[in-house]
């Protein structure tokens, strides 16, 4: 038998989720405890059934796969993940009483995992036609097809009554600022974290001596929990703030923005100062002495040569060290460094879920960005130049 075991098994798991699982809550208020409702439920039969037999043709497009199927299965999948808000808005404007202008839509488990299976669905089909078809770019169709389905949907304001674009309707401005602090503050801890950790893996590398003192002092603040170095840092900077007048000028205290970049810096060091490490360290050593045999300086051979080699390693330490820091940053929010965690302490305090959401899932959006272009630059840096 011939058939993508992939494939069959997303389709499965999203059939499944559909039929056990429910697939939205209605919220008379934003805390109330919201009811359960199935898909049948909130669909109907037609829907349902519409939804079954598209999962059971993309289950049927599994067995001896060709690209003719993979392309259908990604029409297929794009229908399926722009028609699940479509069965939430049909909902919302036919049964959500005009009495009661705090009643609201929520997003029941069903639904966040027929996405998730329908978005690895998508993966899996375009990586297949990448690698077997030479059809690249796929998976950025099928996205860029899906975002602008939602986005003429909620401009449409037929998702006017979910809970989650509520509570982002009443926080916009807010939103604005805490996801340009959150940014701000990972670009910030990268950044610094790339001079630093360039200039360690040169001494490193210089030194024998320094070598392995210097690895096992960052292995050490790998370990320490965020919080607890969170914690560590209120005290000497908030002496030293009571004590400096150009820190107290630069807003620098125990709690904010200072904390929060000095430990995230520090979480940053270690995967940067080691693939940098690593990098160089690779670098052949007969490439080495061509560049001295044609008379190059060190400074030079350090930057037309050993420096370009290493880059792909480099650049996958940034990697590495940025979706690190994207998700540490959400913790930061509890020091009072802001950012999108701000939302998912506020939803937890009060029992609202779609408050935790309104800042778990741009957070989840900025790794997943952060992974994909630095990956591509990864591969570019990786593909050898053309005769």
């Amino acid at each position: 038998m011939t058939y993508n075991r992939v494939i069959l098994t997303m389709t499965g798991l999203a059939l499944a989720a559909a039929l056990l699982l429910n697939f939205i809550t209605f919220q008379p208020n934003r805390i109330a405890p919201g009811q359960e409702i199935s898909l049948l439920t909130a669909a109907g039969l037609p829907a349902t059934l519409l939804l079954m037999a598209l999962l059971g043709l993309m289950a049927a497009l599994s067995w001896r796969p060709s690209r003719d199927r993979y392309l259908t299965l990604l029409l297929l999948t794009t229908l399926t993940l722009i028609g699940l808000p479509l069965a939430v808005a049909s909902y919302a404007h036919q049964h959500l009483p005009a009495d009661m202008p705090y009643a609201r839509v929520g997003l029941g488990s069903g639904f966040w995992c027929m996405g998730v299976f329908l978005a690895l669905l998508v993966v899996e089909t375009s990586q297949r036609l990448a690698q077997q078809y030479r059809l690249v770019g796929m998976q950025w169709l099928v996205t860029a097809a899906t975002v602008i389905g939602l986005w003429l949907l909620g401009h449409s304001g037929a998702l006017d009554r979910l809970s989650l674009l509520q509570e982002y309707s009443q926080r916009q401005a807010k939103f604005a600022a805490e996801l340009q602090t959150h940014l701000l503050l990972a670009g910030a801890a990268v950044l610094i974290a790339l001079l630093c950790g360039i200039v360690l893996a040169i001494a490193a590398q210089a030194s024998v001596r320094l070598r392995q003192p210097l690895f096992q002092l960052l292995n050490l603040l790998q370990t320490i929990p965020s919080l607890a170095l969170f914690g560590l840092l209120m005290v000497p900077l908030s002496y030293l703030a009571a004590h400096s007048p150009l820190l107290q000028a630069l807003n620098v205290r125990g709690i904010g923005w200072a904390p929060a970049l000095i430990a995230l810096v520090g979480y940053s060091l270690l995967p940067i100062t080691r693939n940098t490490f690593v990098a160089l360290q690779e670098v052949p050593a007969q490439v080495l002495d061509a560049a001295r045999g044609m008379g190059m300086a060190p400074m030079q051979i350090f930057l037309a040569v050993r420096l370009p080699l290493a880059l792909p390693v480099i650049i996958e330490g940034i990697r590495i060290t940025l979706i690190q820091a994207i998700g540490l940053t959400s913790v930061a929010a509890l020091i009072g460094a802001g950012g999108l965690g701000t939302f998912i302490f506020q939803g937890l305090g009060q029992a609202a879920m779609d408050l935790v959401l309104l800042g778990a899932i741009p957070t989840i959006v900025l790794a997943l960005l952060a992974d994909v272009l630095l990956g591509l630059l990864t591969r570019l840096c990786h593909r050898e130049p053309t005769p």
